[in-house]
């Protein structure tokens, strides 16, 4: 019944249209002279009436489905036939191509080797998860099988998961051991088809051996939860098209952990660069790669840039003198300590350069 039909049904009885069976009832049966004939005739009148639904007391049926309809013939109480409802294909999730280091990369094998496995336990086709699976490309890598029960957060419980790498850059390389920071973007199939995207940070643990380096360990990194009240600046870093901030990186500005210091320098550097972040504090190393020293990034004081103006620091056809300039500017923004490719002279220890710091540019605050 529709509104509409409603309205005119809860009127008062006056308004309410009359039902017809009453009405040739009293013209057949109750005036003097009326014959058997006529009386017939307006029986039957009543009865159809009453069989198309008009009945004393009540108005007109609203326009619409009737669940209890039944097909004419049919038993009583016998469902309408529907038709089957099409089933809808799923949305196919993106495949971008596996990342792969370029030929400025110092020791390129130790990087597609790290991001060899953060793809094998980040990605599957419908029907592919699971630790065992997972333990299955492992081992086709050649690498151990029990790595696949530390992927956490890399490996939900989905039905089908794809996986892109943005980039990975050093955490730290000695001669023997690395760090390297794989920084995903993951796109994950619920088990009532709807697609989530996310992603997160995983510092690969690898060290030296033969033929290809091997992983000994991986820390997928988990960034706290949004804050209630995160600092105003948060807004307008995460509003800036100029700065670009992998999944992780932005979560980590929601929670209201990262230092105002590096929020107000990553909008300085947004007027002359566009800088393309790549670890700002959740998925880094606890310490500076092979010393016991706290890293700044932990702490939420310090972040990494892998891409200015849209070229890769690592990129050996990237201007040496943008990259310069950049971390003089980083410096000027507050940074105590600036890291990257390039010696750039300055006082005391602000700029450093090492193989570590060959592919991006680090940013340090000490407040």
């Amino acid at each position: 019944m529709t509104d509409r039909t409603a309205d005119r049904m809860s009127g008062p009885a006056s308004d309410r249209p009359t039902g017809r069976t009453t009405d040739l009832r009293t013209r057949a049966g109750g005036g003097p002279g009326a014959d058997r004939r006529t009386v017939l005739r307006a029986g039957a009148a009543a009865l159809v009436l009453g069989a198309a639904g008009c009945t004393s007391g009540g108005g007109p049926r609203a326009a619409g489905p009737n669940p209890g309809a039944t097909t004419p013939g049919a038993p009583s109480g016998t469902p309408m036939p529907t038709s089957p409802m099409p089933t809808a294909t799923p949305t196919p999730l993106p495949q971008p191509p596996l990342w792969q280091p370029g030929p400025s990369e110092i020791q390129p094998d130790v990087k597609r080797r790290a991001v060899e496995l953060v793809a094998a336990l980040g990605a599957w086709p419908p029907g592919g998860q699971g630790v065992e699976a997972a333990r299955a490309r492992v081992a086709a890598l050649g690498l151990p099988p029990a790595l696949a029960d530390q992927a956490g957060p890399l490996a939900p419980a989905a039905p089908e998961a794809s996986l892109e790498v943005i980039v990975a850059q050093y955490g730290g390389i000695l001669a023997d051991s690395a760090s390297v920071l794989v920084v995903c973007r993951q796109w994950i199939r619920s088990p009532d088809g709807s697609v989530a995207e996310g992603g997160t940070t995983v510092d690969v643990r690898l060290s030296r051996a033969e033929p290809r380096w091997t992983v000994t360990e991986l820390h997928p990194g988990v960034a706290g939860p949004a804050a209630a009240s995160p600092p105003a600046a948060v807004a307008r870093v995460l509003a800036e098209p100029r700065i670009e901030l992998p999944p992780e990186a932005a979560a980590d500005l929601r929670s209201g952990t990262v230092h105002e210091s590096v929020l107000e320098a990553m909008l300085r550097l947004a007027g002359p660069y566009t800088l393309s972040v790549s670890v700002v504090r959740t998925g880094h190393p606890l310490d500076v790669f092979g010393t016991t020293r706290p890293s700044d990034h932990p702490l939420g004081r310090a972040f990494d840039v892998w891409r200015i103006d849209g070229m890769a620091v690592v990129d050996a056809a990237t201007p040496r003198q943008l990259i310069a300039s950049f971390m003089r500017d980083a410096a000027a923004a507050g940074s105590y300590n600036v890291g990257g490719p390039v010696v750039v002279p300055g006082a005391g220890n602000l700029f450093f350069t090492d193989d570590t710091h060959h592919d991006h540019c680090h940013v340090g605050f000490d407040h």
